[in-house]
């Protein structure tokens, strides 16, 4: 089987391995894609929590993401963990100089256990650079740290949605499963079109990683051809399914199945 595209990851690592870059590489491979890394982070953590954070510094960062792109030129960025203003400087820098397309960014600012990942000049920075992004992906904690607007509901994701429309968002997946309801939406917005994607929410604590597992899928797919509102929904789908299959590892917020996808016909086209 050959790889159906080229994806550079830009990311933390996790050293449980179920989220961050980790979880980047697991489900862009389980997809057909291949994965290249750029690491920002490393992140000594369990399920039960995060233990530090160790920098890797703006130059390094920088090197990874030009030097791999001189050699192999990626069909798709996809971007975690930044958690400093020269960090995203950096990167958004660096890709530019290797004009990078389809860009994906998962503002990643709170780990599952509640540790806060990013500072709060860092968020001040995400908001100015939303303009050069296709997708931004928040759940609602991030949300609602981006827009300073509290979600109670459907109503209030589209609100806040808008917000960061307005701010120069192209697209705006915002991830509803912070609500307490039987029935998940996760709603996708841009300046012409709202589009809600539904699912039965899946009773497990087991839910680490499901952020960066999603905008990777949703990357893969997107690298490939897919609008960006299939990709969405098909990467909607296979988190669903990985979180469906309920395995259960460590003694905290367990991941989930990146290994899902295998049981799953896809077609790219």
């Amino acid at each position: 089987m050959k790889p159906n595209s080229k994806i550079l990851i830009i990311a933390g690592s996790d050293s449980s391995g179920g989220a961050g870059i980790q979880a980047d590489i697991k489900t862009i491979t389980a997809l057909g894609s291949y994965a290249m890394t750029a690491i920002t982070a490393i992140t000594s953590q369990n399920t039960s929590g995060v233990l530090s954070i160790e920098s890797v510094s703006p130059k390094e960062i920088s090197k990874q993401i030009e030097f791999t792109a001189k050699d192999i030129k990626p069909d798709a960025i996809k971007i975690g963990m930044l958690h400093s203003e020269k960090v995203i400087k950096t990167v958004f820098k660096s890709l530019k100089k290797i004009n990078a397309k389809k860009i994906i960014l998962d503002p990643v600012m709170v780990a599952k256990g509640g540790a806060k990942l990013i500072n709060d000049n860092s968020i001040q920075i995400i908001k100015k650079i939303l303009d050069r992004v296709d997708l931004i992906t928040p759940n609602i904690p991030e949300a609602e740290i981006l827009t300073s607007y509290k979600i109670n509901s459907k109503e209030d994701m589209i609100y806040a949605a808008n917000i960061l429309i307005k701010k120069g968002a192209k697209n705006v997946l915002i991830k509803g499963g912070h609500l307490p309801t039987l029935i998940m939406q996760d709603i996708l917005v841009n300046k012409n079109e709202i589009s809600i994607f539904k699912n039965k929410k899946i009773n497990t604590k087991n839910t680490h990683g499901t952020g960066c597992t999603l905008s990777s899928a949703i990357t893969s797919y997107y690298s490939c051809g897919k609008t960006l509102k299939k990709s969405c929904e098909m990467a909607i789908k296979y988190v669903n399914n990985a979180i469906g299959s309920k395995i259960i590892i460590g003694k905290g917020h367990g991941p989930i199945n990146h290994l899902n996808s295998f049981n799953i016909k896809k077609k790219f086209r």
